[in-house]
């Protein structure tokens, strides 16, 4: 009975690991581990391009820019704030709300959401409004409310206006490529406190 006993522990105690190693969603020599060497990408193996999620993606391609520039300052380098600022974007983007209407020239535009959500909203839009007026195609104006802010936006030309209502609030934050611009001096350390961050 003891043998017996011993024999099914045995069988219990070594199956347990191989089939956890069979149900596992990645074979075991697919895991990352310390040490491991991936093989260098060949001409005849396809490699994937993708980096991860965007803020990932935007966060690698940073520190290729800066590691490629033997100017780069690492002493003040700062990823963590780059991170931070694409926090904020992804709430603006994906967790705020928008209640918009029409004004003679352009629109008017309430921006809300939960405590996390309104404190990016109004760091994100005091630091891209002046970006947008410096390219002079609109006027905003940003009012921080308890929930968000509050945007008035005017084309500087009347043929624009239905562009910019089509646009609202989050197709302006698109315009121009200041956004890469942006990120870059915020990954180096360029861009003093309040700018985006």
């Amino acid at each position: 009975m003891t043998t017996r006993l011993l024999a099914a522990a045995v069988v219990l105690l070594t199956a347990g690991p191989v089939a956890a190693q069979a149900t596992s969603p990645m074979p075991a020599d697919h895991r990352h581990v310390p040490g491991m060497v991936h093989d260098a990408p060949t001409a005849s193996r396809a490699q994937p391009r993708e980096t991860g999620q965007s803020a990932f993606a935007a966060l690698a391609e940073i520190v290729a820019l800066l590691d490629a520039d033997p100017t780069t300052d690492w002493s003040r380098v700062d990823l963590e704030r780059l991170r931070a600022h694409l926090v904020d974007m992804d709430l603006v983007t994906l967790r705020a709300t928008a209640t918009t209407r029409a004004i003679p020239g352009g629109f008017e535009a309430t921006l809300a959401g939960d405590a996390r959500t309104a404190a990016a909203l109004q760091r994100v839009w005091r630091a891209h409004a002046g970006m947008l007026g410096q390219q002079g195609a609109v006027r905003v104006a940003v009012t921080d409310l308890p929930g968000g802010v509050r945007l008035r936006v005017v084309a500087a030309d009347t043929r624009a206006v239905p562009r910019v209502r089509a646009l609202g609030a989050i197709g302006l934050l698109t315009e121009g490529a200041h956004h890469q611009a942006h990120h870059l001096m915020l990954a180096r350390g360029a861009m003093p406190p309040g700018h985006g961050h």
